[in-house]
């Protein structure tokens, strides 16, 4: 989870980059009246203001170098390349990039990187998705002895499967957002409890490319297929039941199991917050699955009110089964408009994956569809899904496009700043994304074009989408702010992604590999399974046979 750092009372001065992109004035996007940090500042003038800044190595400004206290900041959450410690007292987080121990950047790639994604969440996303949905934050600079301090204190909470690479303590640079896990759409969100869920839906569609050569993969999602390779590989002990077509279907019934089936097995693919706490899924690979009962506990304030139902399994599944509702409600909510609907990629591929159980209930009642719903053309699970199919050709049919891109920069290796590869990520690097001709010509520029579609596709694909919910007052209704019902009260929500990195161009073969590999292991273990249960049923056959006989 990415997220922002704050300045408690009294502390050091921030200083903000003021690269070419207008980073400075970043925070005023995140809310329509600023985010709570600039409010705090406004409200509290013992919280030190902007002011300007010596410079920093390369175009950004950073922090003064007064002491800030580690101890105000506690660990959040990392994922492969980054960790966020979020402030205690403050709606915002530190983001900080992770290397590898003998991998060492100088400090003007680590801010221009840091740069890289800041534009192209606002250049690139936020102009697919919509403002409100997307928060890109800014690049800050924090003295190192903080940083090393801060490094220090958190090492002990970070998951053992984690520690392969070490928190970038040697730039100071690094990125300040909100705190995804707070309600983003009022300002005394921290005055109430606040439930976050946290999704991360995966890829919602079948290949249709003809390009495609595995018939397996028009038939099976590419989630569902990876499930029994993570198995097999111990990264999950047992495989989900959660289909992203399910999730994507529009389809209240499906939606409701996909969701359930989340809960059930959690994977990386679900996290639940209460005030910023983690209190419900999967911090690291090994972490046993979490007790229903328990979740139902911090639950029950936000869906009942305090003398609700009684402890007990009828209870449990009733607030887990408000949950889900709530949840379905909001991502089927159209709040924010983006341009991802101008995308038309072209027809999709079958709508239920063959190995979803869903799906397969389906085909033993004899229905090969279930029934047509769609999703909101205005809502982010829609828009997301157009920005995942960028992916117009597979990995298949991109990979040899790929080598052509490789085999032009090998010949002339300066031109790799002209195309791109490595931002700036622009208002043309985003109008080239719009090009969805798949007639090859030949060239590098077609070749490069579905390369940068593919890239934006995959970042889609592994993005995450968070739900914060908060109780109404009862005398909330005059409040400009979006509201869900439960079955006894109301909820303020707000919806917000994250994890918009744009997908490494460098990653393409390990991908290529990789898909190769979960479609050899899927085809192979099921049909394994299947000649196994076939040999059982003849086997079962002709003992039935041989028995009938002697009767």
């Amino acid at each position: 989870m990415e997220a922002v750092g704050g300045v408690a009372s009294g502390g050091p001065r921030l200083r903000v980059a003021a690269a070419g992109s207008g980073a400075s004035s970043g925070c005023q996007a995140l809310l329509p009246d600023g985010c709570d940090w600039c409010r705090a500042r406004q409200a509290a003038p013992n919280l030190s203001p902007r002011v300007p800044a010596r410079r920093a190595p390369g175009p950004c400004r950073g922090m003064d170098e007064e002491k800030m206290d580690e101890n105000e900041w506690k660990y959040h959450g990392e994922g492969n390349k980054s960790l966020v410690v979020a402030h205690a007292q403050r709606c915002v987080v530190l983001r900080f990039l992770k290397f590898p121990p003998n991998r060492k950047k100088t400090s003007e790639e680590i801010f221009r990187h840091l740069q890289n994604i800041v534009d192209f969440g606002k250049n690139v996303m936020k102009e697919f998705l919509g403002e409100n949905y997307v928060h890109c934050g800014e690049v800050v600079q924090l003295p190192l002895e903080f940083v090393k301090q801060l490094c220090v204190r958190i090492q002990s909470e970070r998951p053992e499967s984690r520690c392969d690479k070490d928190l970038d303590t040697l730039s100071g640079y690094a990125m300040c957002l909100p705190n995804l896990t707070r309600l983003q759409t009022y300002h005394f969100a921290e005055l109430r409890p606040i439930l976050c869920v946290e999704i991360k839906p995966k890829c919602g569609f079948i290949p249709f490319s003809s390009d495609v050569t595995h018939e397996m993969k028009h038939k099976v999602c590419r989630y569902c297929m990876h499930q029994h390779l993570k198995v097999a590989t111990g990264k999950w002990k047992q495989i989900s039941k959660y289909c992203p077509l399910d999730l994507y279907s529009g389809n209240k019934q499906r939606m409701h199991f996909a969701l359930k089936s989340l809960l059930q097995e959690t994977q990386n693919n679900l996290k639940i917050f209460k005030n910023g706490e983690l209190i419900y899924g999967c911090s690291d690979a090994r972490s046993p699955v979490a007790d229903w009962s328990e979740l139902a506990h911090h639950l029950k304030p936000f869906f009942f009110p305090s003398n609700g139902l009684a402890a007990g399994p009828h209870c449990t599944r009733a607030v887990i089964r408000e949950l889900v509702h709530v949840i379905t409600r909001v991502l089927l909510s159209s709040t924010d408009k983006g341009r991802a609907g101008a995308l038309r990629p072209g027809p999709q591929g079958p709508r239920v994956c063959e190995a979803s159980p869903f799906g397969r209930s389906l085909r033993h009642q004899g229905k090969n569809t279930p029934e047509r719903s769609g999703l909101p053309k205005g809502c982010l699970l829609y828009k997301t899904l157009q920005v995942q199919m960028l992916d117009l050709l597979d990995i298949e049919g991109l990979y040899p496009l790929y080598k052509r891109v490789e085999r032009y920069l090998e010949e002339f290796p300066e031109e790799r700043k002209t195309l791109q590869i490595d931002g700036p990520y622009d208002e043309a690097f985003y109008q080239k994304l719009f090009d969805l001709s798949t007639e090859d010509d030949g060239t590098v520029a077609f070749a490069l074009t579905k390369v940068q579609q593919y890239r934006v596709a995959m970042t889609a694909k592994d993005c995450s989408i968070m739900i914060a919910l908060s109780p109404c007052l009862q005398d909330a209704s005059s409040d400009q702010r979006l509201v869900v019902p439960s079955s006894r009260s109301q909820l303020a929500f707000s919806v917000s992604v994250l994890d918009l990195d744009l997908k490494p161009y460098e990653s393409i073969p390990h991908q290529y590999k990789l898909d190769g590999k979960i479609v050899s292991f899927y085809s192979k273990t099921v049909h394994a399974k299947d000649d196994t249960v076939m040999s059982t049923r003849f086997k079962e056959s002709e003992d039935c046979t041989l028995v009938l006989h002697k009767v």
